[in-house]
């Protein structure tokens, strides 16, 4: 079996401009933020991300490396709004296909299952199909029910963070919640994890049950070590979401000047 281990930058040298990219997480939980911050220091540009998005959509919004978002909701939890996807949106900045929660999910389904599509009643009845004019319906061969085709999201990569990974790309969540992570890298040509750390793979099932691992090296490309990697969102149990640190996010990003100091004290290169 192959050593897949990578660093940050190694694992966005793997990237370029214009591609699509899932990350995984939900809103501020258990987002690769150090994955993130490696593309903020690259020269990508001119992204589609989809995400359940939190702080991780915010910052590529604020340094314009998205040019597409698709996305089920963009929130940081405790505080509803992400301040940089509202400016954006307000401002027309980006292009945007906004889908409810479970329409996202079958999206990735169908690209996961390598499908055109996948029949659905969510949306049916509601504005989703409104702001997005160009979804179809189609009819069940099977009686005379409408149904909404979503289409497939195909990702060219696919970024997440997890608890635990061995150096093959067997990874591992130890919190409450696999969250979507394991779709956004089926649906993906190549797929990358950051974890808090890298063990043996016997280690994984050790003090741990086996459903607990939830990818499987084949699905995965590159892993990165990055204990912390998911602050300053939450990876639990290993930390809760800095609550402190988000709301200085927030905070700052309200003010261009704030905003310019809180990225270059924190994230390390110029706004």
């Amino acid at each position: 079996m192959a050593n897949k281990q990578m660093t940050e930058d190694e694992v966005v040298a793997q990237l370029r401009s214009g591609m699509t990219i899932g990350i995984g997480g939900w809103g501020s939980r258990r987002k690769p933020m150090s994955l993130v911050r490696a593309i903020l220091r690259s020269d990508l540009t001119d992204l589609t991300i989809v995400s359940y998005g939190g702080p991780d959509v915010g910052l590529l919004l604020a340094a314009k490396k998205v040019r597409h978002l698709v996305y089920g909701f963009v929130s940081l939890d405790t505080i509803p709004l992400e301040p940089h996807f509202r400016a954006a949106r307000q401002a027309g900045a980006v292009e945007v296909t906004e889908y409810d929660e479970g329409m996202l999910r079958w999206a990735l389904y169908a690209a996961a299952c390598r499908l055109p599509f996948m029949p659905s009643r969510a949306g049916l009845g509601s504005d989703v199909l409104k702001v997005n004019p160009g979804l179809r319906t189609v009819a069940s061969p099977y009686g005379d029910e409408e149904l909404v085709a979503i289409p497939a999201v195909r990702l060219d990569a696919a970024l997440v963070h997890l608890n635990r990974a061995d150096v093959h790309g067997n990874a591992q969540y130890l919190g409450p919640d696999p969250y979507f992570d394991d779709l956004f890298c089926t649906a993906a040509d190549k797929a990358y994890v950051s974890c808090e750390q890298i063990v043996d793979t016997a280690e994984l099932t050790r003090t741990a049950p086996v459903q607990s691992l939830l990818l499987q090296r084949w699905m995965v490309h590159g892993v990165v070590e990055a204990p912390r990697g998911a602050h300053f969102t939450s990876c639990v149990p290993d930390y809760e979401r800095d609550e402190a640190f988000q709301r200085e996010y927030v905070q700052a990003a309200a003010d261009p000047q704030a905003w310019a100091a809180f990225y270059d004290r924190y994230l390390g290169v110029p706004a």
